[in-house]
C-alpha cells in the first residue's frame, strides 16, 4: 500500500488549478506518461532562469537578453482596420532611450487597460534590435509598481512541448509545490549532514522557487540531493530484485563436461583467452547452489553466442533445459544458424519459437518442450507467453537485456525452478552504467576478437562525394564483393526512415539492377528473412537497409558498409553497424557519409570511430558525449533513464548509492525499521514500488 502522506503527490495533474483535459494531454506528451501526476510535474526540473534582479536603463540593454525595465507608456499604435497581420505597437521610454512593445492579434481594449498612456510599467522579456529600434515582442510580464513588488526576481524556465506555454507550467507548478509536505527522512543522517543536503521537499522548493540563479544548477545541493535520491531508489530496487532471486535457493547443475568437449571439438577455431575465462566463470556459477546472475559483455563478433551455448550444454548434460531469448526474430534466427551445426555435433535437440511458429507446428514444439524432448529453445518474447511450459528449465540466456523490460525477464525466469540467468550484450556498457542498470551483477568481458577477424578500414566522406562512393561500390560488386548501404535514422519517425531507404534503393537499383535488395523494420518477418537469405547466399550483392541490421546479421562475405548521414547516429550504433563487416578473411571498409558542416559532437564521434575498433573505449566515449540514455538505446527501448540524475555530473555518487543499498538490506531486509519505512516512500516517489512487492513475495 502506498503511504497516505504521498496521496496528494500521486493525484492526477487535473487536480491542480488551471489544468484541464486539453493541457493534461500536452503534459502526457511532455512526460511520456499516459496519466501524468503531480509528482511527475514536481520532478520536471528547470532548464534555465529569468533573472530580474538587474534592471538596466534602455541604453544599457544587450540584444537577445531577457531583461526587466521600468518604462513610461508614450503612445498606442493599433493595426489599421482589416489588416490583421500588422502588429499592434506601443511606444515606451525611459530617460535614456525608447522601447517598442509589439503584439500580434492583440485586443485594443485589453492593451489599453494593461498599458495606459502616461503610466509607468515594468516590462520583462527578450529585447532585440529591429530596423535599428529596440523592440520586445509579447513581453512575458507587464506589471505596475505593486505587481512588481510581488514578482519573483529569479524565475525558472522549463522544458516545454508544442502547445504548452511557460505560464501554464508555472501556474501548475505553484499548485504542485503548495502540496509538498515534509516526508520522513530516508537518507542516512550522517550522510545528509556531511553533504549538507536539504530535505526532499525543501530541495524541490529551492529548485522551483529559486532565490539566486545558482539555486537551479544541476551540481548545486538541491539538485544533487534529488539525484542521489533517484540513484539510491534505483540501486535499492536492483538490490531487492537481486536478493529476491538469491533467496530462492539455486539448484546446482554440475556436469562432467562431455557435451562441452563435443562443442569445442566441432568449433573451427580455439576459444580466445577471455572466452575460456567466461566459460570457466559460468561453469563454476552453475555448479553452486545459489542462482547465477551474470552479464557477458562482448564486442560485435567476440563470440558471446558460443559461450552461451557452452553454458547451455552444461545444464543440458545435467538433464535439464535452457532457453535463449533474443529481442527480434531476425536475431533469434541468426543465433539458431550459429548454434544449430554445433548443437548437432554435440547431439543437442534445439528448436525455435517466435511469432511465426503457429498452429500445429507451434503445438508440436510446446508438447516436445513440456515432455523434455527439446534441450534448448531459442526465441523472442514468444518464450514467456503463458502457454509455454518447460519440463525443467535451468538456464535463461537473455540477449540484449536492455531491450526487454524487467517484467519480461522475470516472466522467463519463472518458467522454471531457481533459473540461472546469463545476460548478453553486444554494446559494451561502461562500468557506471552496469551498476545503474544491472546492479551488482557478476560481469564477464570478452575483450579479444576471435582469430581471423580483419581490421576494418574506416573513412569519413562528405555527402557531396556520393557519386564517387557509388562508383567505388560498383567496382566492388564487379569484383564479386558484397556491401551494405544503411540509410539514415530520423528521430521518432519510422515512416521517414522508410521513405529514405526506399528512395536510395530505387536509385541504386536503377544503377545496379536486380543485384540490389531492400530490408527494413516494417517488412513481414518472412520477407525480411527472404531478403537476408538472398544476400547471404550471394543472389544479391548490395543490401539497402534501415538500422534493422544493427544486431545479429552475420554474412562473412560482406566487406563494405556504407552508412549514410552517419552524423545522425550514436557512436555505439555506428560501431554496431560497422561490425557487420570484417567477419570473413577479406579486407573490409566502412564509409561514413556525413552532411557538412559537422557539429562538434558529431565531429568527435566520427573521429573516435576512425581511431579505434575497441567497443569498450567507444562506449566510454559515447557516455561522455551523449549521456546514459543513448548509450543503452533507452530512448527507443523504454529502459528507464533518469529524470533527475545526470550521469556525467552525479555518476560519482553511484558507488555510494550501491553500498548504501547493500548495507540497508543487510541490516533490514524487509524494510521494517523506521528508516526502512521511510525508504518505501522513496521507492514510490521514483516509480520503483515494483520492488516492494518482492519483499512481500518473500
Amino acid at each position: 500500500m502506498r503511504p497516505n502522506v504521498l496521496s496528494p503527490l500521486f493525484a492526477s495533474l487535473t487536480s491542480l488549478p488551471g489544468v484541464g483535459p486539453k493541457l493534461e494531454k500536452l503534459y502526457a506528451r511532455l512526460f511520456e506518461r499516459e496519466a501524468p501526476r503531480v509528482i511527475d510535474l514536481l520532478l520536471h526540473l528547470p532548464s534555465g532562469i529569468i533573472d530580474r534582479r538587474a534592471r538596466p536603463k534602455l541604453n544599457e540593454v544587450q540584444p537577445g537578453q531577457i531583461i526587466t525595465v521600468a518604462v513610461t507608456v508614450e503612445e498606442h499604435r493599433p493595426a489599421p482596420p482589416h489588416r490583421a497581420r500588422v502588429p499592434y505597437r506601443i511606444l515606451t521610454s525611459d530617460e535614456t532611450g525608447t522601447l517598442t512593445l509589439t503584439f500580434f492579434h492583440a485586443r485594443k481594449d485589453y492593451l489599453e487597460k494593461l498599458l495606459p498612456v502616461g503610466e509607468m510599467r515594468y516590462v520583462s522579456g527578450t529585447a532585440e534590435f529591429y530596423d535599428g529600434m529596440l523592440q520586445m515582442v509579447h513581453p512575458d510580464r507587464v506589471v505596475n509598481e505593486k505587481g512588481f513588488a510581488d514578482l519573483p526576481l529569479v524565475e525558472p524556465v522549463y522544458p516545454l512541448t508544442e502547445g504548452l506555454a511557460l505560464g501554464n507550467v508555472r501556474r501548475a507548478m505553484e499548485g504542485a509545490v503548495a502540496r509538498l509536505r515534509d516526508l520522513p527522512e530516508w537518507q542516512d543522517a550522517a550522510w545528509i549532514s556531511r553533504e549538507r543536503f536539504p530535505g526532499f521537499a525543501d530541495a524541490l522548493r529551492h529548485l522551483h522557487r529559486p532565490v539566486e540563479p545558482h539555486n537551479i544548477a544541476p551540481e548545486g545541493l538541491a539538485w544533487t540531493r534529488l539525484a542521489y535520491d533517484e540513484l539510491l531508489a534505483g540501486q535499492l530496487a536492483l538490490a531487492l530484485v537481486r536478493a529476491h532471486m538469491r533467496r530462492q535457493a539455486g539448484r546446482g547443475s554440475a556436469s562432467e563436461g562431455r557435451l562441452r568437449a563435443r562443442i569445442m571439438k566441432a568449433l573451427p577455431y580455439a576459444l580466445t583467452h577471455s572466452q575460456q575465462q567466461a566459460v570457466n566463470d559460468i561453469i563454476n556459477d552453475l555448479a553452486l547452489p545459489q542462482r547465477m546472475l551474470r552479464l557477458l559483455q562482448g564486442d560485435v563478433g567476440s563470440g558471446k553466442t558460443v559461450v552461451a551455448l557452452v553454458a547451455a550444454a552444461s545444464v543440458i548434460e545435467a538433464g535439464r533445459q535452457a532457453a535463449f531469448m533474443a529481442p527480434t526474430e531476425l536475431l533469434a534466427r541468426q543465433h539458431l544458424n550459429t548454434i544449430a551445426p554445433l548443437a548437432e555435433a554435440a547431439g543437442l535437440r534445439v528448436a525455435i519459437l517466435t511469432g511465426r511458429e503457429r498452429g500445429p507446428a507451434r503445438k508440436e514444439i510446446l508438447n516436445r518442450l513440456v515432455l523434455g524432448d527439446i534441450d534448448l529453445l531459442i526465441g523472442t518474447h514468444a518464450l514467456f507467453q503463458d502457454d509455454v511450459a518447460f519440463h525443467d528449465l535451468a538456464l535463461a540466456v537473455v540477449d540484449e537485456q536492455h531491450r526487454f523490460g524487467v517484467h519480461q525477464r522475470l516472466a522467463l525466469t519463472q518458467k522454471g525452478d531457481a533459473v540461472d540467468v546469463l545476460v548478453l550484450t553486444a554494446t559494451p556498457i561502461p562500468r557506471t552504467l552496469v551498476l545503474t542498470y544491472f546492479g551488482d551483477m557478476d560481469v564477464s568481458e570478452l575483450r579479444e576478437k576471435p582469430a581471423g577477424r580483419q581490421p576494418i578500414d574506416t573513412r569519413t566522406i562528405p555527402m557531396s562525394r556520393l557519386e564517387e562512393v557509388e562508383d567505388a561500390v560498383g567496382r566492388a560488386l564487379k569484383a564479386s564483393q558484397r556491401a551494405y548501404w544503411v540509410c539514415p535514422l530520423v528521430e521518432d519517425s519510422e515512416k521517414i526512415d522508410l521513405a529514405a531507404a526506399e528512395a536510395r534503393y530505387e536509385d541504386l537499383r536503377k544503377r545496379f539492377g536486380r543485384n540490389v535488395d531492400l530490408v527494413h523494420g516494417r517488412m513481414k518477418g518472412a520477407d525480411k528473412d527472404a531478403a537476408m537469405e538472398r544476400f547471404a547466399s550471394g543472389k544479391t550483392q548490395l543490401l539497402v537497409a534501415t538500422t534493422v541490421i544493427e544486431v545479429g546479421v552475420d554474412v562473412p562475405e560482406a566487406t563494405i558498409m556504407v552508412i549514410e548521414h552517419a552524423e545522425r547516429f550514436g557512436l555505439a550504433q555506428l560501431h554496431q553497424l560497422r561490425g557487420r563487416v570484417g567477419r570473413g578473411t577479406s579486407h573490409s571498409t566502412c564509409l561514413l557519409l556525413y552532411k557538412a558542416p559537422l557539429g562538434e559532437t558529431a565531429k568527435a564521434r566520427l573521429a573516435i570511430l576512425r581511431e579505434t575498433e575497441d567497443g569498450f573505449r567507444i562506449a566510454e566515449e559515447d557516455l561522455r558525449l551523449r549521456g546514459e540514455g543513448d548509450v543503452l538505446g533507452t530512448r527507443q527501448s523504454g529502459t528507464p533513464g533518469f529524470h533527475v540524475a545526470r550521469i556525467e555530473i552525479h555518476g560519482k555518487f553511484l558507488g555510494a548509492a550501491r553500498d548504501d543499498a547493500a548495507l540497508i538490506l543487510n541490516r533490514d531486509p524487509t524494510l521494517a525499521s523506521p528508516r526502512g519505512d521511510a525508504l518505501r516512500h522513496l521507492l514510490y516517489l521514483f516509480g520503483k514500488d515494483e520492488a516492494i512487492k518482492l519483499i512481500r513475495a518473500g
